[in-house]
């Protein structure tokens, strides 16, 4: 069975065809960046695959269940963190994990877990107002994490961050690759990061899929590398600049 299904989508807002026509099958464990140009229509697939917009048409299977019908079982068999991810300022970060993991029905142990998985150990007592860009985006990984999530879901996790951050959350997400339990939907602007972590390429533009499958299989001589690649399918290149936050 496949982690994730997506069977002919469709999607409009008005007069924009945001999604035309997408299928994907995506395997239990596999870490898969979905890559496109800004408007390509790539949030508005992820957030049908997170149950947050209905498609118009076509159907989208997590596990063989969709949202339709499933949505309670699939809301604890994922987790999801986005770009922005705002939390209380006055909590600590631990009194804000504890906070997400009551959702969960899980207690201190499973927050000790995912606060050393992500480094946060000496951060714990600190408020999360305080916190540097890099931490919040280590705090906003480990609750997407509390609930041993089986589908993960990252909306440009190091969009904005200083290098070392970034690599700082490139080796907790590639030690989560190594075990195996755990299916990544990335959507990234940075191709090095889209090589570094994932093993299935998904480009798409204007609502459709353009090329997929493992970046060794798609590159040639006429594409050497995934930004070549990228530039020649689109004509576009993600020259998306954000500003560094420490």
């Amino acid at each position: 069975m496949f982690q994730i299904e997506v069977k002919n989508v469709f999607k409009s807002f008005k007069d924009v065809q945001a999604v035309r026509g997408i299928s994907l099958e995506i395997q239990p464990g596999e870490f898969v960046a979905l890559l496109g140009p800004n408007g390509a229509g790539k949030t508005t697939l992820v957030e049908m695959m997170e149950g947050l917009r209905k498609p118009d048409s076509g159907e989208i299977l997590l596990q063989g269940k969709s949202w339709h019908k499933h949505e309670k079982e699939l809301r604890k068999i994922i987790g999801l963190s986005l770009q922005e991810t705002r939390f209380t300022e006055k909590l600590t970060v631990r009194e804000t994990l504890r906070l997400f993991a009551s959702f969960f029905g899980l207690g201190n142990e499973r927050v000790n877990e995912v606060i050393e998985r992500t480094g946060l150990e000496s951060k714990q007592k600190s408020m999360t107002g305080t916190l540097s860009g890099g931490q919040r985006q280590r705090l906003a990984l480990a609750v997407a994490l509390l609930n041993h999530p089986q589908i993960l879901f990252l909306d440009e996790p190091t969009t904005g961050l200083d290098p070392h951050s970034r690599l700082d959350l490139w080796t907790i997400l590639n030690e989560l690759k190594e075990r195996k339990e755990t299916t990544l939907i990335l959507t990234t602007h940075y191709m090095e990061e889209a090589e570094s972590l994932c093993e299935h390429i998904i480009i798409i533009d204007e609502g459709k899929t353009l090329r997929e499958g493992r970046l060794e299989d798609l590159l040639d001589e006429k594409a050497r590398n995934l930004d070549e690649l990228f530039i020649r399918l689109t004509g576009k290149t993600l020259n998306e600049t954000p500003d560094v936050i420490q």
